[in-house]
């Protein structure tokens, strides 16, 4: 099945990302308009226009939503997210290195943010047709799965979102019988957010940006209804909540 056939409007948050501009431009090639936003709100030649829109800040969501309200997408991704801060601060390793400004940071940015563009964007997908909301998650917010510990501030959040990405299924469903919303994790990129932790991964674990977005718009394809509420990692298997 080919993603732009089966969709027709985009909207991709966190475009500027590298995940997130590979998803943009991996859409537009296939043909469907794509809404790339950014912090910057800057034009790529990929995309047929930018947005600008904040993650700390609702009425840049609003003002985003706003603007596609006349032709709205039926796709909707949230690329964004944080692992380490911009001052440097990295996931914990130990209880003991827990600073509450710097989780409730994370937090902001890898839930609350995401909820607020689900919030905004959830109402304009189409009754009609399919339609999907994606968000970026990760295998480390499993709760089932979890046997290392550590990661407190962004296994929490990433487990925080899930739940809401359920609790949006389930509600969506009620309006939407066709809409699938669901969290996706796609494993371990060649991106900003892991380039602190890449050295002692085993040869072969690092993607590409560009095979991680054809790697992630082959499971959108593959997503029903069924499956809305769920988390699936990039080669389109169920991760436990």
């Amino acid at each position: 099945m080919d993603v732009g056939k089966t969709f027709r409007r985009a909207a991709i948050f966190g475009a500027s990302g590298g995940i997130g501009m590979a998803l943009a431009k991996a859409v537009a090639h296939r043909g469907a308009q794509v809404w790339a936003g950014s912090r910057s709100g800057v034009e790529t030649q990929d995309c047929t226009r930018a947005f600008r829109f904040d993650l700390t800040d609702e009425d840049s969501i609003a003002a985003a939503a706003d603007m596609m309200r006349d032709s709205p997408p039926d796709l909707v991704i949230v690329a964004s997210g944080v692992l380490t801060l911009e001052n440097g601060a990295g996931p914990e390793r130990a209880a003991r290195q827990i600073d509450g400004t710097a989780m409730e940071q994370v937090f902001r940015l890898n839930t609350i943010g995401p909820a607020l563009i689900a919030k905004h964007m959830l109402p304009l997908l189409p009754r009609d047709r399919r339609s999907v909301f994606a968000a970026l998650s990760a295998r480390v917010g499993s709760i089932t799965d979890n046997g290392l510990g550590g990661w407190h501030s962004y296994r929490a959040s990433k487990a925080a979102l899930n739940m809401l990405l359920k609790n949006y299924a389930i509600e969506l469903a009620r309006t939407h019988k066709q809409a699938v919303v669901a969290g996706l994790h796609p494993g371990t990129v060649d991106t900003m957010l892991s380039q602190p932790f890449q050295s002692n991964l085993p040869e072969g674990q690092l993607t590409a940006p560009h095979e991680a977005a054809d790697n992630l718009l082959a499971v959108i394809d593959g997503l029903k209804p069924a499956d809305s509420g769920k988390v699936f990692d990039w080669q389109g298997e169920e991760i436990p909540a």
